[in-house]
């Protein structure tokens, strides 16, 4: 098969893989907000808000690990569907919390609710299983971009959502996570039931690959990863930029509430921010295959700059100016994400493609899980601009990293 032509199954593989990732998208975002509210409500502390956020983080970084090493010896199916499934299952465990008022129920289904996000960010790496050199970053873009219609929905159901809850006699803010329940499930199932042939699977078969178990693989994967410039910079990139992205957006909530804005805007700049984060992300697929990887991280560090300030300068009512913070949140991530996922995928020799992938991946969640922490104790010691200026910091230093090896390229 030449550069240029596309592999007869990817078309299949990435409808499926989109359809998942819709469902999913729609389910998870809603108990973003809603769990942080629902924290605050029954504890009556903003510093513990954070946690809900933190454990969902934790939960994907400790899934992250699991899931590669399933990918290995089964394929994407078997552990993608996994993940999704105990999403399902840490939602009902969240709704129980919430319902019963136990806190930490509540906690042990956000770090479950991981294994959905976990499934997710894994199958931006199940999209370039199949693909070529040409098409590489779009066709990871368009499976990061199919989270659009269930992530931008998923904030706007908290309204009805909450409202059917309270209808049967529940709390108003679990409502999100009875949705949560339906929708990870279908997803869990689309991928177990229609993910055939296995995308890693036939790759690794037409490659001509034997899998062979290797002990100590995510460990020889950083190692190989450090002596890799282009590789390095990609797990900066991905890291750097989710840490940002989770840190405003997770407090952003906490912060309208202090003025008592409505839950209807509240959801409506999440789905604003969740807007940029997914809707553009087929452009920024083009931008990394037309312009380059490196240049690509760049401009997601400009964007994200820009966010932290104009968020940071924001009154906790500016309705507006937040939403255009947070949507610029959302595109500099997808920047930093899909330029960075990108050139990782193609940066790291095969024997260590799903190691490498989930060691980027834990990573991710465990530094989004850090910075979700201190983003409490930083909101409530001191203030919400402070937070977003704290964060412009490691955005400043993946900035110059990109910039260094754009100017020296290897």
């Amino acid at each position: 098969m030449s550069p240029s032509q596309r592999h007869s199954k990817q078309s299949t593989t990435l409808k499926k893989l989109a359809t998942a990732q819709t469902l999913s998208g729609l389910g998870v975002t809603g108990t973003f907000a809603a769990g942080s509210l629902l924290v605050v409500q029954i504890t009556g502390s903003e510093a513990l808000a954070g946690l809900v956020q933190t454990s969902t983080v934790v939960g994907a970084a400790l899934l992250a690990l699991p899931l590669a090493r399933w990918t290995d010896l089964g394929g994407r199916r078997r552990s993608l569907g996994f993940g999704y499934f105990l999403g399902a299952l840490g939602a009902t465990f969240a709704f129980i919390g919430g319902v019963q008022k136990i806190f930490p129920m509540i906690l042990i289904g956000a770090a479950m609710i991981g294994g959905a996000s976990a499934a997710g960010y894994q199958a931006r790496f199940a999209a370039v299983d199949l693909s070529d050199d040409n098409h590489r970053a779009r066709d990871l873009s368009m499976v990061v971009w199919a989270s659009t219609v269930g992530s931008v929905l998923g904030p706007n159901l908290m309204e009805p959502a909450g409202n059917f809850a309270r209808s049967i006699g529940l709390p108003k803010l679990v409502g999100p996570y009875l949705v949560a329940i339906v929708m990870l499930t279908l997803a869990a199932s689309m991928i177990t039931i229609f993910l055939r042939p296995d995308p890693f699977l036939l790759a690794r078969e037409e490659r001509g690959e034997i899998y062979v178990r290797q002990k100590r693989a995510f460990r020889k994967a950083f190692v190989i990863i450090r002596t890799i410039p282009q590789a390095w910079l990609a797990l900066h990139a991905i890291v750097i930029g989710h840490i940002a992205m989770v840190t405003i957006m997770v407090m952003t909530p906490v912060h309208m509430a202090h003025v008592d804005v409505s839950l209807r805007l509240i959801g409506l700049v999440i789905s604003v921010h969740v807007l940029g984060m997914y809707a553009l992300s087929p452009l920024v697929g083009k931008v990394v295959d037309h312009f380059g990887r490196v240049k690509t991280i760049l401009i997601g560090v400009a964007i994200l700059l820009a966010s932290a300030l104009i968020s940071g300068l924001a009154y906790a009512d500016a309705v507006v100016q937040l939403g255009i913070g947070l949507f610029l949140l959302g595109l500099g991530w997808s920047c930093t994400l899909i330029a960075g996922s990108t050139l990782l995928a193609e940066s790291l020799p095969a024997e260590i493609k799903a190691s490498g992938q989930g060691l980027s991946d834990l990573s991710m969640n465990g530094g989004g899980a850090i910075g979700g922490a201190l983003a409490g104790i930083i909101i409530a010691i001191s203030s919400y601009g402070w937070l977003c200026a704290v964060m412009a910091l490691p955005v400043l230093y993946l900035g110059f990293k990109a910039w260094r090896l754009a100017q020296n390229p290897i």
